[in-house]
């Protein structure tokens, strides 16, 4: 064991400290650690939730996976979307939508748009890096979108934030052993 000094912060040495020092802690202090930690949990939802009121997303924030939009947005940026109903599709916009049968949303640009005299809106999307529009990953009979379809517009990015998500889902024993690092962290931490 390690102790840093006058401060009276504890440093495990190894893994097995990490359960010695949860035995040694009396059952006030493990109870105020894991309401500590829940709070952290439910503060992430809360601001989660928050972002999808104000942007009007239910996605506010999402990462780019795949090469099919560059040189606009590279694999691993993290887009920030918003999605007024208000707000009229237009050809040239990038907007994240959900097409039946698939799980994971898919950032493409708009490419052409038809409005009806009755309002309605369908319109057609393509990847910049794509040969084809996307007429094949629509689902089947399906050949234009609707604004029911669209999860977000992009507004910003970051570039590259968004790798650690890739890394995470690609390597998911990487991302328990982060998720456990980062749950015995705020188990153990003591306040000073």
């Amino acid at each position: 064991m390690v102790r840093a000094g006058a401060v009276g912060t504890h440093l495990p040495t190894s893994s097995l400290d990490i359960f010695g020092d949860l035995r040694k802690m009396n059952k006030r202090q493990l109870y105020y650690q894991v309401l500590n930690f829940a709070m952290i949990v439910s503060s992430a939802l809360m601001i989660w939730k928050g972002l999808i009121v104000l942007t009007g997303s239910e996605s506010p924030i999402v990462v780019v996976l795949s090469g099919s939009m560059e040189p606009a947005f590279h694999r691993g940026d993290l887009l920030f979307l918003t999605n007024f109903r208000e707000d009229p599709i237009r050809a040239g916009e990038i907007v994240v939508f959900k097409v039946e049968g698939r799980d994971i949303p898919i950032v493409h640009r708009v490419i052409k748009v038809h409005e009806k005299d009755n309002g309605d809106i369908k319109f057609l999307t393509k990847g910049d890096n794509n040969e084809i529009d996307d007429r094949g990953l629509y689902k089947e009979g399906q050949n234009w979108l609707e604004k029911k379809d669209v999860v977000g517009r992009a507004r910003g990015f970051l570039p590259y934030v968004g790798m650690v998500t890739i890394i995470m889902n690609d390597y998911p024993k990487f991302k328990y052993a982060l998720l456990a690092v980062m749950g015995a962290y705020v188990l153990l931490k003591r306040e000073s």
